[in-house]
């Protein structure tokens, strides 16, 4: 993989988490929708991102985004519990008790499947997915 795609991918990365970023914003303070508790957990791992991934852009060093692989990752599975809270009845009464906005509140609901939750881990599994693809490149070329 040529240096030029290793920063064309960092950058898709970077653009992913300034999207999602911006996106949650947007919800928030443009429609005016409150957080509720798991939406705010996924924003503690997201807004980093743009800041850890555009640093290592800036400075084209890699290895310092690694923070981003470990909180997207995480991203990953905070968002799953919280889509699976919304649309199936694995958890009960899970998102009942997540403060002053239940979890199981559906501000956004495209084509019957797309919430927050789903766009927030379709982010989350670009970014950290990207990032392993990077990972696996770079210790297939130390080979």
């Amino acid at each position: 993989m040529s240096k030029q795609t290793k920063e064309q991918i960092m950058f898709v990365i970077w653009a992913q988490s300034v999207v999602a970023t911006l996106g949650s914003l947007f919800f928030s303070e443009v429609m005016r929708f409150t957080p509720c508790e798991l939406c705010w957990y996924q924003r503690i791992l997201m807004y980093p991102l743009v800041i850890i991934y555009g640093v290592s852009l800036v400075k084209k060093d890699w290895n310092m985004s690694l923070p981003g692989l470990i909180l997207s990752g995480i991203g990953v599975f905070v968002s799953l519990y919280h889509y699976l809270i919304q649309k199936t009845n694995l958890f009960p009464n899970a998102g009942d008790s997540c403060g002053l906005v239940p979890c199981t509140t559906e501000y956004v609901n495209y084509f019957g499947f797309i919430t927050i939750p789903l766009m927030a881990l379709t982010a989350f599994i670009i970014i950290f997915t990207l990032h392993m693809l990077l990972l696996f490149q770079q210790r297939r070329r130390m080979k």
